[in-house]
């Protein structure tokens, strides 16, 4: 089957392997890292919605524990990587469909801040839905460009 353009253009792979790089102390770190330097956009994309849906999680875990600087680390993370992916977006050849995960993004930022601004689980229940959405979709669009 032939290679499709998507409405990806990812040029973070360096940016996301050097943040990583500099949390590659453990063996799983390094694993990551090298993982990263190996992947193809498809991949890149699919782990950097894996990497908000761990820190929206363990946001998650840091509230129901009152560990506040944890939760606003995790919080701020998952903003970012959320702020990647839309920079990312082609939206030249994404048209309308980059336009609404563009939408969709932002969206998600400004539940993430709600969440973190007035402590409460639900803005980030609903991000890590939304977040688990859309790395199974992106799983089975990129499956038919294998």
């Amino acid at each position: 089957m032939p290679r499709r353009s998507v409405a990806i253009s990812l040029n973070s792979a360096p940016l996301l392997a050097e943040e990583i790089g500099s949390m590659a102390s453990t063996v799983p770190d390094r694993y990551l890292e090298a993982e990263v330097m190996s992947a193809d956009p498809l991949k890149l994309v699919w782990l950097l919605y894996r990497g908000a849906i761990e820190a929206v999680r363990s946001a998650r875990r840091h509230l129901a524990h009152g560990a506040i600087r944890e939760r606003s680390r995790q919080i701020a993370k998952a903003w970012e990587i959320l702020l990647e992916l839309a920079v990312s977006l082609n939206r030249e050849q994404g048209g309308e469909i980059s336009q609404r995960l563009a939408g969709l993004y932002s969206y998600m930022q400004g539940r993430l801040i709600e969440a973190n601004t007035r402590q409460i689980d639900a803005p980030l229940e609903e991000v890590e839905t939304l977040l688990v959405s859309l790395s199974e979709a992106w799983q089975t669009a990129a499956s038919g460009y294998e």
